[in-house]
């Protein structure tokens, strides 16, 4: 009985480390006419794009008043999608609760979205740009913005709280559950996917996804 857990732990991270060497591959007319980078903490992915341009103005929606700063200067825009109650009430691992992790691995909590502003972005290990264009950009925003929830004036939701990681950053309400098969890695994953770029057939972690970048 004792094994089980561990047997099916192992599976699953074998699993990951398999799906993850796969890749669904780049699509053939890609052309570097948009800037869009992923980036990680070393456990979370984000996507981010640019704040605003001739095809979408995203401070439109994601307003710079909600955050702290309501700093205006901001040229990018990141996205992460996650576990409501690991963004809210998680600022740090010490503050993990058996009830928060037991809900987030087994889909039974809400999610949300996790916005950040960016001046600038530096390239790195951790933050790797990928050019694409127009209309795969297009594909891309309608992925972002089909994870948002929106209120009854089709506007996305805003999450008012102390919780937030910075003075440039704001939480809204999102669909989906998160979990064990679907993890904030594998909404950026799958939002490669729909902007036709090198992803992983599947991955949990951020790791699968960098692998496909050389890191």
């Amino acid at each position: 009985m004792i094994l089980t857990p561990v047997l099916l732990v192992g599976l699953y991270l074998l699993a990951a480390w398999v799906l993850w060497h796969i890749s669904t591959g780049k699509e053939a007319d890609t052309v570097a006419e948009v800037p869009v980078y992923i980036k990680t903490n070393g456990v979370h992915t984000d996507i981010v794009v640019p704040v605003r341009n001739e095809q979408t103005d995203w401070s439109r929606d994601i307003l710079f008043s909600n955050t702290a700063s309501g700093d205006t200067t901001a040229q990018f825009l990141a996205f992460g999608w996650g576990d409501k109650g690991f963004y809210l009430e998680t600022p740090t691992w010490a503050d993990l609760k058996f009830s928060t992790a037991f809900k987030a691995a087994f889909a039974l909590s809400h999610a949300a979205i996790h916005t950040t502003f960016y001046k600038t972005m530096d390239e790195g290990p951790d933050c790797v740009k990928i050019g694409i264009n127009k209309k795969q950009y297009e594909r891309l925003v309608t992925y972002i913005r089909s994870s948002f929830k929106t209120g009854a004036d089709g506007h996305v939701m805003h999450i008012v709280t102390n919780a937030n990681y910075g003075a440039d950053d704001a939480f809204y309400e999102a669909g989906g559950s998160y979990s064990l098969f679907h993890t904030c890695n594998t909404w950026v994953n799958s939002g490669l996917k729909s902007c036709g770029q090198k992803a992983c057939l599947w991955t949990p972690f951020d790791k699968g996804i960098f692998y496909q970048y050389g890191y």
